[in-house]
């Protein structure tokens, strides 16, 4: 396990008077990032990942917006957010406390893999985001816990393994794919393009004349398909962009410039609105 910051703060339950951030990517499972932290006031913008993102509240409230639903959630939360699923996330009340994981899609299916010792056809997906599951948020926080406290190999991977297997058992399937309309495919072309052309200034109109749609026919679809405007989604591109090239070692400055951010104050903001670090908290050492 490679720790790549280091503790702002120390949380005392119940009181949690700082927010406090411990970031790390677990080497025993193929470098995937783990997140343990307390929320005072930090709110998250509206974004997506590349990888799963899988957690659930130890203390405290919070309140979000998944998939264009907003719902609130407190110990015993449990959140089981799909690659590209738009959601954000704000304290409510004294603020909360969590665990995250972020597997990728081939890790989890590996995963599932091993535990059933049976190929894994399609792509798992979960079919309810957030739910309330005391006992299955209890082995999580555990599993977390020994991933954190850096324990032995066996006793991390066999207490994670068995945890995502029950989590996919109870709530995963595989992913569905919504029948294509001519809005849809409007939308997920102007989608492709920001992706594409990330770094790159890219105005409404021209967006628009990508997708074929009117500049206000284009925000509203593209919200309804995607549960974010096209320029949140563009920001968000960009930052997913500068994490693969943090992990990768490179420097802020350079990297808010090539991702088409004004600044590296600009992209500092906008980094941890979406992901509750900063890019060197993140960046890996």
């Amino acid at each position: 396990m490679k720790n790549i910051s280091q503790e702002q703060a120390t949380d005392h339950m119940p009181l949690m008077p700082a927010e406090v951030t411990r970031f790390w990517r677990d080497d025993r499972f193929g470098g995937m990032e783990c997140l343990r932290a307390t929320f005072l006031t930090h709110e998250f913008a509206p974004h997506a990942h590349d990888t799963f993102s899988i957690g659930a509240i130890e203390q405290g409230m919070q309140v979000c917006t998944i998939k264009g639903s907003r719902e609130s959630a407190g110990p015993g939360g449990l959140y089981l957010i799909n690659p590209g699923e738009t959601h954000d996330g704000a304290p409510r009340g004294g603020g909360y406390r969590y665990r995250m994981i972020y597997p990728d899609v081939a890790l989890l299916r590996e995963i599932l893999e091993d535990v059933t010792g049976k190929p894994f056809q399609g792509t798992p997906a979960f079919g309810i985001q957030l739910l309330h599951d005391q006992a299955l948020a209890d082995a999580f926080h555990e599993a977390h816990r020994t991933l954190e406290e850096g324990s032995g190999a066996l006793e991390t991977s066999q207490a994670m393994f068995l945890v995502l297997d029950a989590m996919f058992r109870r709530h995963g399937s595989s992913i569905i794919v919504p029948a294509d309309t001519t809005e849809r495919t409007a939308v997920r072309r102007a989608r492709d393009y920001l992706t594409e052309n990330f770094a790159s200034d890219v105005g409404l109109e021209e967006l628009a004349t990508v997708a074929g749609l009117s500049r206000a026919h284009l925000i509203r679809a593209f919200r309804k398909e995607f549960h974010i405007t096209p320029h949140s989604f563009l920001t968000d591109i960009r930052i997913r962009a500068a994490r693969k090239r943090l992990r990768e070692g490179g420097q802020p400055a350079e990297i808010a410039l090539e991702c088409g951010f004004a600044d590296q104050a600009h992209f500092t903001r906008h980094f941890k609105a979406r992901t509750g670090l900063t890019p060197g908290q993140y960046r890996a050492r």
